[in-house]
């Protein structure tokens, strides 16, 4: 029998907040992937950079974001010289905006650490035919497998 390796996911701004937004379409769904992350199907992962989003949202909301990161035993990848130049390479490229270096910095973490994927909302610069395409280019020339960027539903 082959051995299913566990999904290494990188949860972006954008999940943290459809967790609490009862009235976005896809909560539901968000609510059931941390159902199964707290039931460990997913390896969850997220950023500093993720963490910085998150204490710049208004109150109460700020404080119930940040204590999914520990009620979920979510690991957070601290800053580092790597991802900080991959995601210059996003932006000098045109992949993502120089005013959402975040976007791009959410997408270099998890390549450089070898994530499955990036879950995200973020249509706008992240999950979108061009960022997939382009960072799949640009991973690949430096020497990065390609990641995968979806939705919770495309997880499920």
């Amino acid at each position: 029998m082959i051995k299913v390796k566990t999904l290494c996911l990188y949860l972006e701004t954008s999940v943290f907040n459809y967790y609490f937004d009862i009235e976005r379409e896809y909560h539901e769904d968000v609510i059931r992937l941390f159902e199964a992350i707290d039931d460990e199907k997913y390896e969850p992962y997220t950023s500093e950079y993720v963490v910085i989003e998150l204490r710049n949202a208004p109150e109460p909301k700020r404080s119930e974001m940040l204590a999914l990161i520990d009620r979920y035993d979510i690991r957070v990848f601290g800053f580092d010289v790597e991802s900080t130049r991959l995601a210059n390479i996003y932006v000098q490229e045109g992949v993502i905006p120089e005013r959402f270096r975040y976007d791009a910095a959410h997408i270099a973490v998890a390549t450089i650490h070898g994530l499955d994927c990036i879950v995200s909302f973020n249509f706008q610069h992240i999950n979108k035919l061009k960022t997939k395409n382009m960072t799949a280019y640009i991973n690949l020339n430096e020497g990065y497998k390609p990641i995968t960027i979806c939705t919770p539903m495309e997880v499920f």
